[in-house]
């Protein structure tokens, strides 16, 4: 029994992503993005000269109905500058086939947002995140987006 923990152990030691500076989720209500709903993200204590991948996480099921999302993401430095993004990501393929990863009903969507991103002051970092879904043909925004169940955000380090 002792030989099953010792390699459990060394199985998640291995699996760890050593370049994981900061990771962070917030669940939906009830598994429905509601477009007034804007998750928000702070963080502080990044390394001021490393380059880092900044990346939008999100997790679905498969009452998500739509092949691709659209969010907004705004970007707040410790300066009050601030970077805003419109985003558009692809969540299917063609034939309904799930891109993100994991087992059973859930899929996680690691999405790129900012690649090599250098974060040039110290103090707190602020990430606001909200769906922009719009049905074909319609000026009003989806109301209520079935099927994500979490949204969040990673920080690795870049190897460049």
């Amino acid at each position: 029994m002792s030989k099953y923990w010792g390699a459990l152990f060394i199985a998640l030691l291995f699996s760890c992503n050593e370049n994981l500076v900061k990771s962070e989720f917030q669940a939906t209500q009830n598994g429905t993005w509601n477009k007034d709903s804007i998750y928000q993200f702070s963080f502080s204590e990044i390394d001021t000269v490393q380059k880092h991948h900044m990346f939008i996480t999100v997790r679905n099921d498969a009452s998500f109905p739509y092949n691709n999302l659209f969010l907004i993401a705004e970007l707040e430095f410790p300066s009050g500058e601030t970077v805003k993004d419109t985003l558009e990501y692809e969540m299917a393929l063609p034939d309904g086939t799930w891109l993100g990863k994991g087992y059973g009903s859930i899929k996680e969507n690691k999405l790129w947002y900012k690649e090599n991103i250098v974060f040039p002051t110290s103090g707190v970092y602020n990430l606001s995140l909200s769906h922009a879904m719009r049905r074909n043909g319609s000026v009003n925004g989806v109301e209520s987006l079935q099927g994500v169940t979490d949204v969040g955000f990673e920080i690795e380090k870049s190897n460049q």
